[in-house]
């Protein structure tokens, strides 16, 4: 169902859009833990570490697909609210060969180094093989990360955030489902684990690839939108590449900070492995907030609604508070329990670790909500820029603090941990006052 963000009440059109979005990442940050889990249970501690510090790496890998496919959806939502369909099938044509090229080339890159890449990542010789053998599998299902995510924005951008949702939960429980076979009954350890997880995702990605040609005439590209203009090129790029930028950099930052606490040792990168699975399962659902924001804005954006920005703005501020709010309450008291997910009872030095980063972490998630908010709201007004602005300093302070810091002996690893927090609201801070100073030029920006 394609849903038009321009009309209706304003907080029940955002929620209902953005529902099928947190529903499908909540699917699969549940696919990541129940992948942690079995990981963590039938490959051992050392399996656990290796694959929870490959998913810092193919989270900064992926997140430049996501972020070219994020910004192209933006430019996507704007031509939508418009109603100009001709430069909106034009702009899809276009963003598939940019993005798709860009796949190539960093598939490429991406086995030719991979061995530098788990040198630069300070990976433990007793992980070393396990880590090269589960993304060198990984790497092999990039170019379907782009089939799904490129589509899914496509369809998020004319108001459709259910078909990507059903094509996620195909995945999600194929992936567990193989993960099981894989795992425990081929023993094939933690390349059962990525195979699975290449699997599904081309499963994922060829249904959402036939379902939307065949499904949305409204948006297939048909011969007199194959050209490429310089025109085309330039305003896609200003959507498509800062966006790219900003999420590389987020991701970039945090790949960093994973190097930082490989040399703490095994069973502190297993702490953070598991703790990091649980802490994006907890504020997930406020960044897919913050997009379905984003197209919501870029729809009221082309059609020149303010007003209805304006109420869209002080609605969203509202929700992302009292959601983070609860959130962080939760995690905060069943921090313990949280872990032993994960976590034989026995480990008592992983668990006091992850419990330690959660309750750090887990108390300021509003930080991380409002954030998400800033992103959206700046990406969908054609000031992508900011975004770029607002992570470098999010992610600048986390790695300076971090680095700097946690070399004190009578700190260590909480200085990692706090870092993380104190980024988000720096970058919260700066966001509200470019806000509060250029509300007057932002304001004619978007009556043109």
């Amino acid at each position: 169902m394609n849903r038009d963000l321009t009309d209706g009440n304003i907080t029940k059109t955002m929620l209902i859009f953005a529902l099928p979005m947190i529903a499908g990442n909540l699917l699969q940050q549940f696919y990541n833990i129940t992948d942690t889990f079995i990981v963590g249970r039938y490959v051992g501690s050392n399996g656990l570490a290796a694959v929870g510090s490959a998913y810092s790496l193919m989270t900064f890998i992926t997140s430049i697909i996501i972020g070219l496919s994020m910004g192209s959806g933006a430019l996507f939502s704007i031509y939508f609210g418009q109603r100009n369909l001709d430069k909106l099938k034009n702009s899809i044509f276009v963003a598939f060969i940019i993005i798709g090229i860009t796949t190539i080339v960093l598939n490429v890159l991406s086995f030719v180094f991979i061995d530098g890449i788990l040198v630069f990542l300070r990976t433990p010789q007793e992980i070393y093989s396990l880590m090269r053998d589960y993304v060198f599998i990984i790497f092999m299902g990039l170019t379907a990360s782009f089939i799904y995510n490129f589509f899914a924005s496509v369809l998020r951008s004319i108001g459709n955030s259910f078909i990507p949702l059903v094509f996620l939960a195909v995945s999600a429980v194929l992936n567990i489902i193989l993960d099981l076979v894989f795992i425990i009954n081929f023993n094939w350890g933690v390349g059962g684990a990525a195979a699975a997880t290449v699997i599904a995702q081309y499963v994922s990605a060829i249904g959402i690839l036939i379902y939307t040609i065949k499904y949305f005439p409204e948006i297939r590209v048909s011969k007199k939108h194959v050209k490429i203009t310089k025109a085309s090129v330039s305003e896609l790029s200003q959507f498509s590449f800062l966006t790219c930028l900003q999420q590389s950099v987020m991701n970039f930052g945090i790949l960093m900070i994973q190097g930082l606490v490989n040399s703490f040792g095994t069973a502190i990168m297993a702490a953070f492995a598991a703790a990091v699975k649980i802490d994006s399962f907890a504020y997930m659902p406020v960044m897919d907030f913050g997009n379905a924001f984003s197209t919501y804005t870029a729809q009221n954006y082309g059609a020149k609604k303010t007003e209805r920005i304006e109420k869209g703005i002080k609605s969203a501020v509202l929700t992302a508070a009292v959601f983070c709010i609860i959130i962080s309450v939760l995690v905060c008291v069943f921090a313990k329990y949280l872990m032993l997910i994960f976590i034989n009872p026995q480990e008592t030095e992983i668990i006091s670790a992850g419990v330690h980063y959660l309750r750090i972490e887990g108390a300021f998630y509003i930080g991380i909500g409002f954030l998400s908010l800033f992103y959206g709201f700046y990406r969908a007004i054609k000031i992508p820029a900011m975004s770029v602005v607002l992570t470098v300093i999010s992610l600048g302070a986390r790695v300076l603090i971090s680095y700097t810091v946690s070399s004190i002996p009578s700190i260590g690893v909480t200085a990692i941990w706090a870092s993380i927090p104190i980024g988000w609201f720096l970058a919260d801070f700066a966001g509200f006052i470019y806000y509060k100073m250029h509300k007057a030029k932002i304001e004619k920006q978007i009556l043109g």
